[in-house]
């Protein structure tokens, strides 16, 4: 009976992964999770991104989720000179239901850029990524209705104490294109998919194809004002029968007024559709950006969650030395 539960428990848990990829609500600030062609495309010489997000904290631990990135344009002086050629590292960790299921992954990725006019404003680029993964489930930890007898909670037979592990690789790719009129603003439009070569994944001699994970993103940040710069940004995306759109802006205030090294403040909101609304607050200064949200659940599960829907961190440094001279691109 316990055999059947547990392969009831890990086809519901595996069913739950394949139904959606981790995910941020501040997608614009997780460049390599949200495409692999904005690898390499940035004003700098490096790029680091990290996010952290605990998700429906009123439930301890059912979703946190922590990535980081390291990405930068490489062959200057072999690529044609408004070109973009980059490539990049990053990983993830997933933790569900208090641990009992993890997912770690770590991936490279590459991407080309080629200039469409000769100033460099306007751009298409492609780019792909490889992936290495982990899910483990830890058997240990389930409970189950029959192990709470008259004497007690009999607790995991030895049977059942054990983390059953599945490795996969994975192929991701992605377009991008980004615009700008005038060298000061910019603007981009790009579509990419997850799981191109949908891995196997499951427990107990259960496997299940990984359905792909599609998107569709745009933004752009246009200034009003030598204070004022408006941001905004949008995605769809699905996988499996599960979709989401998150559409939204932000103001920033550059107190500095300088527009290669902005002193700025961030504030602004997001919506993800019959969801949840996502107030951002951010703050930048010499070249490091950091991200504060906070989902409010709107959806049915409000109750449940008591409206909670999970705080959000990022951080974004962009290195860039003193004479650098940079090209619009996409800013997170």
């Amino acid at each position: 009976m316990r055999k059947l539960l547990v392969c009831i428990c890990a086809l519901f848990l595996c069913q739950l992964v394949s139904a959606q990829d981790p995910h941020f609500s501040q997608f614009f600030a997780s460049p390599l999770t949200l495409n692999p062609a904005f690898t390499g495309k940035f004003s700098g010489t490096w790029r680091l991104a990290a996010n952290h997000r605990d998700q429906w904290p009123s439930i301890p631990k059912a979703y946190v989720t922590t990535s980081a990135s390291l990405d930068f344009p490489i062959l200057k002086s072999k690529v044609p000179e408004k070109d973009v050629f980059g490539v990049g590292i990053s990983g993830l960790t997933d933790a569900s239901a208090n641990n009992i299921l993890k997912l770690n992954y770590g991936s490279v990725s590459m991407s080309y850029h080629k200039a469409l006019d000769e100033n460099g404003y306007s751009t298409i680029g492609a780019g792909f990524q490889a992936t290495y993964s982990s899910l483990s489930l830890d058997r240990g930890k389930l409970t189950f209705s029959d192990m709470l007898t008259q004497n007690g909670f009999t607790g995991p037979t030895a049977e059942m104490v054990s983390i059953n592990n599945k490795n996969y690789f994975d192929i991701n790719a992605g377009l991008l294109y980004s615009g700008s009129t005038n060298g000061e603003n910019n603007f981009y439009l790009g579509a990419s998919m997850y799981h191109i070569n949908r891995p196997k994944v499951g427990f107990q001699d259960k496997n299940w194809y990984l359905s792909g994970r599609i998107s569709a993103h745009a933004g752009g940040s246009f200034p009003v004002s030598d204070l004022i710069t408006l941001h905004v940004s949008a995605i769809h995306q699905t996988q499996n029968k599960a979709s989401e759109t998150t559409l939204g802006a932000a103001i920033a205030a550059n107190l500095s007024q300088d527009a290669e090294k902005p002193s700025a403040i961030y504030i602004g909101s997001w919506v993800r559709l019959n969801d949840a609304i996502v107030p951002y607050l951010g703050l930048e200064f010499g070249g490091l950006r950091i991200g504060v949200s906070y989902d409010f659940n709107i959806s049915n599960l409000k109750a449940a969650t008591q409206s909670r829907g999970g705080s959000e961190f990022s951080i974004i440094f962009i290195k860039r030395p003193a004479d650098y001279q940079g090209i619009p691109c996409p800013k997170f």
